[in-house]
């Protein structure tokens, strides 16, 4: 059993795999777009930084259910 909660919990955590990518493409991205029209950095950085939190909460959200798949099967 405690196999099958450690392959539960990894496949859980690997959302932030899926979100590290997601943040390292936008911010190419996002340089490209800077290096192309600096006079829109504002607008571009806002919009970056809007996208990141997003991706990053769902990393955190993959996490804490790794974290509960641990405890609440453990326990």
């Amino acid at each position: 059993m405690n196999t099958l909660i450690a392959i539960g919990a990894g496949i859980a955590v690997f959302t932030g795999l899926g979100a590290g990518l997601g943040i390292g493409i936008a911010t190419g991205k996002a340089t490209e777009a800077v290096a192309r029209q600096p006079e829109a950095e504002g607008k571009i950085s806002k919009l970056l930084i809007l996208g990141c939190a997003l991706a990053e909460a769902t990393a955190i959200y993959g996490f804490v259910i790794a974290i509960l798949i641990i405890i609440m099967l453990n326990g």
